[in-house]
């Protein structure tokens, strides 16, 4: 796979701008925040990486752009700036406009979001028509074109072809087909490789960069996966426990991360150096929604805790584009992925 260019370009207006947003939810007696103070922005074209463990709010991030939360016991603050419309703001018929036309999202697995009682061309196309005024046959042959974009070899019997009779990795490629056939700008891609062995997942990783580039789609990753993000991405976000806590440059973070989690996660890679050695881990776990520390919520597992961390911490920029939610990021000397 061919990375996208990393270097340091003019900033562009962001395409979105996710600022302080904050979700809560009512378990019948109180209110638990699981996302605090989520804050980043992702320029008209670029491919943006967002790592983390399980339970970290990667996911839960992406529904929030999309409006997909529940319509109850949900409490949403902040603000989600997309071409310069609020989207938190939007009604229900105006986000209905936006999610699939502008907006569109590849789900973890095809098999849960393709229907299974109607075919793929089916599918396709009904999402051409929700959101264009044209008859059933231009709608088809749009949704042809986009099977045959994304390197399908017989999209016209691909269509005709009910999920269940397709393989893992033709339905993860009609599944990003379905996304792009309305010409989105933006594109979540939320773990789009799982459970795909690692020939078909650099195909699709393969697809995502070259559809990006001739399209100009911007494209937000999320993934467990941080060779991936190596390959792929421009920019990545590490997310923990619901918050934003480093965001910059990818070679620049596996070079040298400035927040420990950052560092555990790259520590925790298995390397072909470390046989017969017992593969690192960051100890601990995520806290659960009622367990979050006061002040730094990696303070318990982390090794450089100071009473400074103790308080809650800032997502601070500093000069060289990158962000970090750590106060002692700039006397702490991390170890990369490369170390």
């Amino acid at each position: 796979m061919d990375p996208i260019p990393g270097g340091r370009e003019p900033r562009q207006q962001p395409l979105l701008d996710v600022r302080n947003l904050s979700v809560a939810f009512h378990d019948g007696e109180t209110w638990g925040e699981v996302l605090t103070d989520v804050s980043f922005a992702i320029e008209p074209g670029e491919f943006v990486g967002i790592v983390g463990e399980s339970g970290c709010g990667k996911s839960l991030t992406a529904l929030s752009i999309l409006g997909l939360l529940p319509p109850r016991g949900v409490r949403l603050g902040g603000a989600m700036l997309f071409d310069g419309r609020d989207l938190a703001k939007l009604s229900e018929r105006a986000r209905r406009e936006v999610r699939g036309r502008r907006i569109s999202m590849v789900f973890q697995e095809p098999m849960s979001a393709l229907d299974p009682v109607f075919t793929v061309g089916t599918q396709l196309l009904e999402t051409v028509r929700t959101h264009f005024k044209v008859g059933r046959r231009e709608a088809l042959e749009r949704a042809v074109e986009a099977l045959a974009a994304v390197g399908i070899a017989s999209p016209r019997q691909a269509a005709a072809m009910y999920p269940s009779s397709l393989s893992g990795g033709m339905r993860q490629r009609a599944m990003i087909a379905m996304a792009l056939v309305c010409e989105p700008r933006l594109l979540i891609a939320d773990e789009p490789t799982t459970a795909l062995d690692v020939t078909i997942q650099a195909q699709i990783m393969d697809l995502l960069i070259e559809l990006g580039q001739r399209t100009g789609t911007a494209i937000l990753f999320i993934t467990h996966n941080l060779a991936l993000v190596a390959e792929s991405c421009r920019r990545m976000l590490t997310m923990y426990a619901g918050q934003i806590v480093e965001d910059g440059p990818v070679r620049e973070i596996l070079a040298r991360p400035r927040h420990p989690y950052t560092a555990g996660l790259l520590g925790s890679i298995p390397q072909s150096s470390r046989r017969k050695s017992v593969l690192p881990s960051i100890p601990g776990r995520v806290p659960s929604l009622h367990e979050m520390p006061p002040g730094c919520r990696f303070a318990p597992r982390c090794a450089h805790v100071e009473p400074p961390c103790l308080v809650p911490q800032q997502l601070v920029s500093g000069r060289d584009w990158r962000k970090v939610r750590c106060r002692r990021a700039g006397e702490l000397a991390l170890p990369g992925a490369q170390s």
